[in-house]
């Protein structure tokens, strides 16, 4: 069904039911990229009326779903990396998304308002909780994909990387890998703003332009041409690296770790070349004595542990929105059912900027 006419009142005439398709976890994948044999799109019925909504809910229509390499650790089906449970099977995968309000059973939540939840289900409409719900200004000025990127966990694991752990100083010497992908784009132009020198890598030709023209980077390099990466950080980075963040892990870190200055921080935000393999076969890294020798400061962070910051992050990339100095790339796919082409996407260097889906074109 399409028609919501009905829904915004309280009383049986206007019940409504609407067919809703969401993404459901049938069967883990240890490798590869996950296809239509791990990943089903199955239609339920989902009633709408404020009588079916239980106390303290809202129902909502899904507007935008946010695509992120993290979704691929929930499907190996063991606790890889030790930091995000499985998706169960058989049930509906969760994303961050932005919706509207079409029913409230909830006094802070009214028809019509713009929300966004860091585990609305992968669906069209769904009935939510208030746990996690925040409501946005719409009039504010920032598109509302923005809160799946800038404003949405790309930017803020960028943000805490470059800005809390990172904290690098003006001029300091700044590499990120994965640079043109949704947290690296935001992270590079934070780093800039800091007065540091940046340098990205990236998997295509069209990336290295895009990083330096568009995203400020003031050098970049593509990793599929510039094969033996120590050298490549050798030229790109001759005063060696004070802060590297890691978004790939594997030969990449292991050549930073001989390019780093005393003291260098490398705060690691995730290890996307490796996510499609079990751990046995991953890529080691051999020179960890490296991190002696330098005083290095290597830490993995979860975006969660650091929710006492949002509202720091929240005003700040506002701000740097509105004054037009933090620039954006979104790669949007149409309709729900491009779920697993946008996934597969993320692997293949073939999209540029943050990955989301519009649920309804």
């Amino acid at each position: 069904m399409s028609g919501l006419e009905g829904v915004g009142g309280c009383g049986g005439e206007n019940s409504t039911v609407v067919e809703s398709r969401e993404w459901v976890m049938s069967a883990y994948a240890s490798e590869g990229v996950p296809t239509s044999d791990h990943l089903k799109l199955r239609t339920t019925k989902l009633s709408l009326d404020a009588d079916s909504i239980p106390d303290g809910h809202v129902a909502v229509e899904l507007l935008w779903i946010s695509v992120d390499p993290y979704l691929r650790t929930r499907m190996t089906g063991h606790d890889d990396g030790l930091y995000f449970p499985q998706f169960a099977l058989n049930e509906v995968i969760t994303a961050f998304g932005v919706g509207r309000v079409i029913q409230s059973k909830n006094g802070k939540f009214s028809t019509g308002d713009i929300v966004v939840n860091p585990f609305f289900p992968f669906a069209e409409y769904c009935i939510a909780p208030p746990t996690f719900l925040r409501v946005i200004d719409p009039t504010a000025g920032i598109e509302l994909p923005a809160y799946l990127s800038s404003l949405g966990v790309p930017g803020f694991a960028a943000w805490v990387g470059i800005e809390v752990l990172g904290n690098p100083k003006p001029e300091s010497n700044v590499f990120i890998s994965a640079a043109a992908g949704g947290v690296g784009m935001f992270a590079g132009q934070l780093a800039k703003l800091k007065g540091c020198r940046v340098v990205g890598s990236t998997g295509t030709d069209e990336k290295v332009k895009l990083l330096k023209e568009e995203f400020g980077y003031d050098e970049a390099f593509n990793y599929k041409k510039e094969t033996d990466f120590d050298a490549a950080l050798s030229k790109y980075l001759p005063n060696g690296i004070d802060l590297y963040l890691d978004n790939v892990g594997g030969k990449m870190l292991e050549a930073v770790l001989n390019h780093v200055n005393l003291h260098a921080r490398i705060p690691i935000c995730g290890m996307i070349s490796q996510y499609n393999q079990i751990w046995t076969e991953r890529e080691g890294v051999r020179n960890l004595l490296n991190m002696v020798g330098k005083e290095v400061r290597m830490e993995g962070y979860l975006v969660g542990s650091y929710l006492d910051r949002f509202d720091d992050f929240t005003k700040e990339m506002e701000t740097y929105t509105k004054e037009g100095k933090l620039r954006s790339k979104l790669k949007i796919y149409s309709g729900i059912e491009s779920f697993i082409e946008s996934l597969g996407s993320m692997f293949s260097s073939s999209n540029i900027g943050k990955v989301v889906i519009q649920v309804k074109p």
